[in-house]
C-alpha cells in the first residue's frame, strides 16, 4: 500500500458527497464550509463522489449535484474523482490490510452479532479460514483510548472497543464501505484537511487506526454542526430534505453562510455569486461557527 503523492499546496480539501439525490441544503452548508476553509487559507478544494452503492444512488443524482455545486459557484481545483472508477485500489488496500493481518473475513450475521453483544460467534478475528460460505471483511481494531484533536471542537476522546466496533469494509454483497474507501481516497488525494458534518465525528477514531495501518499521515479534521429539519433530523434525502433551487443560489448561499454564523451583509442579496463567495471567503470566520453548537 503506497501513501499519496508529494502535493505542492499544503492545505488540500475536499467536498465528497454520496450522490442518493440531489444537493439539499445542508449539504451546501457542508459544501461551502469546507471550501471557504480552504480558499481562506489559499489552499486547494477538491469534489469527490462517493459513488460505491448503486442500489441507493439513482442514475441522474451526481448529474444534479454538480450541476447545483456549479450553480452555487463551488468549483473544484481538480477534475470530479469519482469512487466507482477506484475498486481496484480499494482491493489492493483490501489484500494489505489482510495479509499484515489488521482485517478479517466475518460469515457472522447481523442478527448473531447483535445476540451476542458484538461478539463473533463464528471466532471470525481467529479463524480466517471460512470461505465456502458469504463473508464481509472487517477492519481488525485495536483496543485503544482514543485522544486526538478537531480544529473547531477541541481535545476528544473516544474509546475505541477490538471486536464489538471493528468496523465492515467490504460487505457481503461485494460492496466497499465507506470506512474504507474514505481513507483510501484521502490518502492517494493528499488531502490534508476535511470539513464534514458532526455526525461522522464517532468515526474518526477508528479512521486513525486505519490511516496507522496504512502507515500514511492522517488529516486535520474539522466537524460542523448538522442541519436539522424542525423534527431535529439531519436533512437527508432519507428525510425527505427538499433539492435546492439552483435558480436562486445567491439566496441559498445567504442562507448557508448564516447557518455558519457567518453574517454576511444583506446588501449582498442583490450582487452575483462571485461577489458573495469572495466576501466570504475574505470575511470567513471558523470561531463563529462553533457558536452554532452551543
Amino acid at each position: 500500500m503506497t501513501n499519496s503523492r508529494t502535493y505542492s499546496h499544503t492545505y488540500r480539501g475536499r467536498f465528497a458527497p454520496s450522490p442518493t439525490g440531489p444537493l439539499h441544503f445542508g449539504s451546501l452548508v457542508t459544501a461551502l464550509a469546507s471550501y471557504l476553509e480552504a480558499k481562506s487559507q489559499n489552499g486547494q478544494w477538491l469534489i469527490r463522489i462517493e459513488d460505491l452503492d448503486p442500489l441507493r444512488e439513482p442514475a441522474e443524482a451526481t448529474g444534479q449535484i454538480l450541476n447545483s455545486l456549479d450553480a452555487h459557484g463551488l468549483f473544484p481545483s481538480e477534475p470530479v474523482h469519482f469512487q466507482s472508477r477506484r475498486h481496484e485500489a480499494y482491493h489492493t488496500a483490501i489484500e494489505h490490510l489482510l495479509s499484515q493481518g489488521h482485517a478479517y473475513r466475518c460469515i457472522c450475521s447481523r442478527k448473531q452479532l447483535q445476540a451476542n453483544h458484538g461478539r463473533h460467534p463464528q471466532h471470525c478475528r481467529d479463524d480466517d479460514s471460512a470461505r465456502d460460505q458469504p463473508f464481509a471483511i472487517r477492519f481488525a481494531l485495536n483496543e485503544d483510548q482514543c485522544l486526538w484533536h478537531d480544529q473547531l471542537l477541541g481535545p476528544q476522546h473516544q474509546v475505541v472497543r477490538a471486536e464489538i466496533d471493528d468496523p465492515v469494509i467490504l460487505r457481503k454483497e461485494g460492496f466497499f464501505a465507506y470506512q474504507l474507501a474514505v481513507v483510501v481516497d484521502d490518502i492517494a488525494q493528499g488531502i490534508t484537511h476535511v470539513v464534514r458534518g458532526s455526525d461522522l465525528l464517532d468515526m474518526t477514531a477508528q479512521q486513525l487506526q486505519l490511516y496507522r495501518a496504512f502507515e500514511a499521515k492522517p488529516p486535520n479534521w474539522f466537524h460542523i454542526p448538522v442541519i436539522v429539519n424542525d423534527k431535529g433530523q439531519k436533512l437527508s434525502k432519507q428525510n425527505h430534505a427538499a433539492a435546492l433551487d439552483n435558480r436562486t443560489p445567491v439566496e441559498n448561499l445567504i442562507a448557508a453562510l448564516n447557518a455558519l454564523n457567518q453574517q454576511p451583509p444583506r446588501s449582498l442579496l442583490t450582487g452575483p455569486v462571485e461577489d458573495l463567495l469572495q466576501w466570504a471567503c475574505a470575511h470567513w470566520n471558523r470561531g463563529a461557527v462553533h457558536l452554532t453548537f452551543e
